[in-house]
């Protein structure tokens, strides 16, 4: 599994591959992360070197203080990342919006129809891929103006599936 962490707005790609290894940018390094005490504290391993790190959940992620310093940290798995690019971030307050397929995947439902109003939120299209069922929803309020899915459509990534106005 491909995660996606970020610290002080630089971006890491860590994949787990096996037990005792990862990727991190690529670049292939042995690891052993665990923890050693209840109060959120761990320890890694990370080739040769050894870290200790107090790790906290936060309103913006996790809060990670590593060798004095404390750090901000979001992660994400691959799956979240596509669908959170999808539910419109940076998408304007006005003007037509295209709902696009994040992945290629089945259309299994449609609970919009033209013409109708909806809220930020609302549930557009639920997709599946990859045996898992996505919710795409509206990014802002506003009014489906062209469905252009019907439950059954197989779409492939990019593909327009709900215009809003």
């Amino acid at each position: 599994m491909k995660y996606i962490a970020t610290i002080d707005e630089q971006t890491y790609e860590i994949e787990i591959n096996e037990a005792g290894e990862i990727l991190l940018n690529g670049e292939r390094l042995s690891a052993d992360f665990m923890a050693v005490a209840e109060h959120s504290v761990y320890s890694l391993l990370l080739d040769d070197d050894s870290f200790e790190a107090h790790i906290a959940p936060h309103d913006l992620g996790l809060e990670v203080l590593l060798r004095g310093r404390r750090y901000m940290v979001t992660v994400e798995d691959e799956r979240a990342r596509i669908l959170r690019k999808a539910g419109g971030a940076g998408v304007t307050p006005t003007g037509e919006y295209q709902l696009k397929a994040p992945m290629p995947g089945l259309i299994v439902a449609v609970p919009v129809e033209e013409g109708q109003s909806v809220s930020r939120g609302s549930d557009l299209i639920i997709l599946e891929s990859m045996k898992m069922q996505n919710e795409l929803k509206a990014p802002r309020d506003g009014v489906v103006s062209r469905v252009r899915v019907q439950v059954g459509d197989s779409v492939q990534q990019n593909a327009v599936l709900v215009v809003i106005s």
